[in-house]
């Protein structure tokens, strides 16, 4: 069952939500930007899993191979760096993305928040497309545009908002992940139903996970946009989407 929400921030866009989307996704790129040269950005643990799917899924909507270009990166949250994104930056260039191209994440948050910053600087700003692998990342980075690298100083202390133009979920892609990753992600829809949902922190004590998780990463998307959509540059109430990050 497909699942649409729209999220109402400067730069509007849809989160798509259905099982097997993966193999389809190159049909909704291909709505959004029809003659685009496309880059897709991923990591060494997805690529193996998912490049290729979601490459043949582009060639399989009409998008030459020539057309389409792709930057693997060392997985791990040490690959959120300067020495990435300049590497990233070499890649579109060499691969001649222009404004009207489009950039693809493809995995999990550090994907997500690399290819989101690289996307938001290069040439002033592209467009880019979400495609989260990771629980953590569907049911949250993947939403609300922020985007960011880390220094040797601290967490995400460099970054951009910059929404992306389309969010497509596939939740298949999480039967890949290790039960410590699966459990990474659990934590924040756990923070999520603590912080605004009552119902859905009793449903997860007393369920069976796996038989509503799509309910589940709707639900939390939806939470996510409601609280961007009302403070989009993080002044506020979107605070409230930090609680448990320290712990």
């Amino acid at each position: 069952l497909m699942q649409t929400l729209h999220v109402s921030t400067s730069h509007p866009y849809d989160v798509v939500i259905e099982k097997g989307l993966l193999d389809r996704a190159g049909d909704w790129i291909v709505r959004l930007r029809p003659n685009a040269r496309i880059a897709v950005i991923t990591d060494s643990n997805v690529a193996p899993l998912y490049l290729e799917r979601v490459i043949l899924s582009l060639t399989h909507a009409g998008v030459g191979r020539e057309r389409v270009a792709h930057f693997i990166f060392p997985a791990g949250e040490q690959s959120k760096s300067m020495e990435t994104l300049s590497r990233v930056y070499a890649f579109l260039a060499a691969s001649k993305i222009s404004r009207s191209d489009l950039v693809i994440a493809l995995g999990g948050g550090v994907t997500g928040d690399l290819t989101g910053y690289a996307a938001a600087t290069w040439l002033r700003g592209t467009d880019f497309v979400q495609i989260p692998t990771t629980l953590l990342a569907q049911i949250d980075s993947s939403v609300g545009g922020k985007t960011g690298i880390d220094l040797p100083q601290g967490k995400n202390l460099v970054g951009a908002f910059h929404q992306p133009r389309l969010v497509l979920i596939d939740p298949d892609t999480l039967s890949t992940l290790t039960a410590e990753i699966f459990a990474d992600g659990m934590a924040e829809a756990v923070k999520y139903a603590a912080a605004f949902d009552g119902a859905l922190f009793e449903r997860l004590e007393k369920e069976s996970l796996r038989a509503f998780l799509e309910q589940l990463i709707t639900r939390c998307v939806d939470i996510k946009r409601l609280v961007v959509q009302e403070d989009e540059f993080d002044k506020g109430g979107r605070m409230l989407l930090n609680f448990g990050h320290t712990l």
